[in-house]
């Protein structure tokens, strides 16, 4: 298998005569253009922990119930839409959610069972993520407020709640270390805009009445980019594919069961699988019914950092941090003064 063929994968198509129908397309190396980057977070100890935490739990995952459309809406995009206009369409959808709320999510995957969950957002950059069952507790926690983001594993050995500020993950080892990076979550889980003063290549026609867009961006990391797949009729973000300097696929999610917000009237998936190959890491979060710019609750709480018991606080900026189980770097002497004649 090539590099990008890896791409393969299952999406859904939205038509008239059906229910949603399980659809496959590739994406090809022939297809990609590497001239630039799309900014993307490192990948190392969040993946570990997360498959460590998740793969003690023993179980199923929950089957896929698939939502059905037997009366799309109308079109919203013209058959053969410009750039400009497959943009504005996408960014005027989630330029308008300024925050999303669900008690009712679940996340699952392979080879554990399914966790209760409550997913939050509010703009900028606030996030949370709480999973856990009725018989363990809490078992993940994931999150970010103005200042710093956070993750906790019930299950990490040793046990630890690691957090970064924001202004010290770009020049800190934490980007090496951790692909937790609260704007990739958010624009997974259908908060995505494409920001103009980016190059992007495309829209590119696809099969199914789909269309892509390639973005490109240098970041500290080298050359990467984001590979967008979104409807050609409705201008719903369906898939985000991102690609490393060396055109490795780093981070994949596909979204479906799109849903018109009844108060709102803004659009959300209603679920999102996530697969991270670097780790071999596969997710999938439910959503349900998420409701759009009506946050409640006690704001101070959900967006501070919480406390567990026995897991002490690590910052992942801290230059003597070091990946649990890493050996230890070595030192080397500085040279010494050139030797006389």
């Amino acid at each position: 298998m090539t590099k990008h063929e890896d791409v393969q994968r299952s999406s859904f198509g939205f038509r008239p005569s059906s229910f949603l129908r399980h659809l496959t397309f590739d994406i090809r190396p022939s297809d990609l253009v590497f001239p630039s980057s799309f900014p993307f977070l490192s990948r190392r100890l969040f993946l570990l922990l997360l498959s460590a935490g998740l793969l003690s739990l023993s179980g199923a995952s929950c089957p896929r119930t698939w939502q059905r459309y037997i009366n799309p809406p109308p079109r919203v995009l013209p058959l053969s839409p410009t750039l400009v206009q497959v943009i504005e369409v996408v960014n005027r959808n989630s330029s308008q959610i300024q925050s999303f709320s669900t008690n009712r999510a679940a996340l699952s995957g392979p080879g554990y069972p399914s966790l209760s969950a409550s997913v939050a957002f509010e703009r900028p950059r606030r996030f949370r993520l709480r999973a856990g069952t009725g018989l363990t507790g809490p078992e993940v926690d994931l999150g970010s407020n103005d200042e710093l983001f956070w993750f906790w594993m019930r299950r990490n050995q040793p046990p630890a709640i690691y957090y970064c500020r924001h202004d010290q993950f770009a020049t800190s080892q934490a980007r090496l270390t951790t692909p937790f990076e609260p704007g990739w979550l958010i624009e997974a889980l259908g908060v995505m805009e494409f920001d103009p003063a980016l190059p992007h290549q495309g829209p590119q026609p696809l099969p199914n009445e789909r269309l892509r867009i390639d973005t490109i961006r240098n970041t500290p990391e080298g050359p990467l980019t984001k590979i967008t797949i979104v409807d050609s009729s409705q201008g719903w973000v369906l898939e985000q594919h991102l690609f490393d300097a060396r055109h490795q696929l780093l981070a994949r999610s596909v979204a479906d069961g799109h849903r018109q917000d009844p108060l709102s009237g803004l659009i959300m998936p209603t679920t999102v699988n996530l697969d991270l190959p670097p780790s071999k890491l596969s997710l999938r979060i439910d959503l349900g019914n998420v409701e759009i710019n009506r946050l409640s609750g006690d704001r101070a709480s959900l967006w501070s950092m919480p406390s567990y018991p026995g897991a002490a606080p690590v910052n992942l900026a801290d230059p003597n941090f070091r990946l649990p189980g890493a050996p230890a770097p070595v030192a080397v002497p500085s040279p010494g003064p050139p030797p006389g004649r």
